[in-house]
């Protein structure tokens, strides 16, 4: 991965498998393996949900486990510390609990594997990472699980590096597709930044944005409710904000508007887009607006052409069709 110096500008960093089994941990431990090469550079590392196993407890394939290196900062629970292979010095614990006990953490004095289990939303997930960084780290990792896209959101990371490969689909045509939309949907436009900073501090319903920027809470707890709602949605312009996520049958309802050309659709970043990609390619295509309130940092993509059942994509093939839609560093890990 040549661009390993791009990383170091970076203060935190997530890493997402479009699916299970697409290189994500073998992504993350290329990276922690090269990071320590950098002199004065103290890696932090967490992850959210569990992570680390030896064994995949969906497919039940093994997979590769979690290697730290002497001096990183890493953060996991309490039952997982207990299991780890090296030697650490605990810095920590924290006042609240996940199901596998307190979140500890700890410096690595040697180097070996660990098993992670991290912080369970958002906002504490927010808040490790800024003690990792309180403890001296120059720059956090953070591991996904579950391919839980929304701990990918920009809210919670300076830049993120995406795996996809074969597990999502063994049809070359359709995971090249599928990958693609996602990074189209990482490049959405962001609104201004003023109104960025609103936007982001709503948690729940939907909201007109008028033409002089107000913003008006509609009074709809979320798209479940727009059926009983329709009236009320264009009462105050066709810029709306939708703070959850949004469904095909929201973008269905839009594209049989007469004046969908002027509607804009503002989420709060592309983790929120639950849609077929037919549904928003067809309404963007019929004129709507599709924006976020925070943009996204994509910084690379890495691939993992074998599927969970050993089926093999060739991988030069994979990589060529993927560079033909998505501008960025594409690697095969165990290429490098």
């Amino acid at each position: 991965m040549p661009f390993i110096n791009d990383i170091l500008k970076y203060k935190s960093i997530s890493f997402v498998g479009l699916e299970k089994n697409t290189g994500k941990t073998e992504t993350l431990n290329y990276v922690l393996s090269r990071l320590c090469s950098f002199p004065n550079t103290i890696v932090g590392i967490t992850s959210i949900g569990i992570d680390g196993e030896k064994t995949d407890q969906v497919t039940k394939t093994s997979k590769p486990e979690i290697i730290i290196n002497k001096g990183t900062i890493f953060v996991t629970a309490q039952q997982f510390y207990y299991q780890k292979e090296i030697i650490s010095n605990i810095l920590s614990l924290s006042n609240r609990s996940t199901a596998l006990g307190r979140l500890v953490f700890s410096q690595a004095i040697s180097s070996g594997k660990v098993l992670l289990a991290g912080a369970g939303n958002t906002l504490w997930l927010k808040e490790v990472i800024e003690e990792i960084k309180d403890f001296g780290a120059n720059i956090v990792l953070v591991d996904g699980a579950l391919s839980r896209m929304s701990f990918g959101s920009p809210s919670i990371t300076d830049a993120m590096i995406l795996s996809t490969g074969a597990a999502l689909s063994v049809n070359m045509k359709t995971l090249v597709r599928k990958t693609a939309f996602v990074y189209r949907m990482t490049q959405l436009e962001q609104v201004e930044n003023e109104l960025s900073e609103k936007l982001l501090e709503i948690d729940k319903g939907i909201y007109a944005i008028d033409k002089q920027g107000n913003i008006i809470d509609l009074d709809i707890p979320s798209i479940l409710m727009i059926e009983n709602n329709k009236e009320k949605l264009f009462n105050n312009g066709t810029r709306l904000f939708v703070s959850g996520i949004i469904t095909d049958k929201l973008i269905q309802f839009l594209k049989t508007q007469k004046n969908i050309q002027d509607i804009e659709i503002i989420i709060k970043d592309f983790t929120r887009v639950f849609c077929s990609i037919e549904n928003i390619d067809s309404y963007l295509q019929k004129g709507g607006k599709l924006k976020v309130a925070q943009s996204t940092n994509l910084i690379a993509i890495t691939v993992n052409p074998t599927s969970p059942t050993g089926y093999n994509l060739n991988s030069d093939e994979l990589i060529y069709e993927l560079k033909e839609q998505i501008p960025l560093p594409i690697y095969n890990i165990k290429e490098i």
